[in-house]
């Protein structure tokens, strides 16, 4: 295979596409890593949505928000690697355009999430419910990441 870009021409995108190995283990921690933050995340956001109002979002957001963070020091690197080893083809596919749009665009939610709803958060921590602005971003979270975990499945395909 001749490289056609210049990160496919790297070393470590050439192992990755000739080992045997490298490409499935390294896509193995991706989807580790998915698994882990889009369950952190979407357990957040069903709280925020209104799932057991006893449980306090700001303890809830303690224990999951390290395993968000923790979840891309796997995804990052793992998803780097795979990009290296094909990233003509990558770069050319509308579904891994699409991908990187809404993971841009749930960064962006999460951050809006955290300056902007989530700074009122002593009002509706336990017991009552969240701010519409709060729900909506929470809502939103979870389209775009099944979003997000469905254009990934599908980069196999398309």
């Amino acid at each position: 295979m001749n490289p056609i870009s210049p990160i496919e021409a790297l070393p470590v995108a050439r192992w990755m596409r000739e080992s045997l190995w490298a490409y499935p283990c390294v896509e193995i921690v991706h989807i580790v890593g998915f698994a882990l933050l889009v369950g952190a995340v979407a357990v957040f956001d069903l709280r925020v949505l209104g799932l057991r109002k006893r449980l306090a979002v700001t303890e809830l957001a303690k224990l999951t928000l390290p395993w968000a963070l923790g979840a891309l020091l796997l995804i990052v690197p793992s998803g780097l690697l795979m990009f290296s080893a094909h990233a003509g083809d990558f770069l050319g596919s509308r579904v891994f355009v699409l991908k990187m749009l809404l993971l841009f665009t749930a960064a962006c939610n999460a951050v809006y999430f955290h300056v902007g709803p989530y700074q009122s958060v002593d009002r509706w921590d336990t017991h009552r419910p969240a701010p519409a602005a709060a729900k909506a971003s929470a809502a939103a979270s979870l389209l775009l990441w099944l979003g997000v975990i469905s254009c990934g499945r599908l980069l196999a395909y398309f």
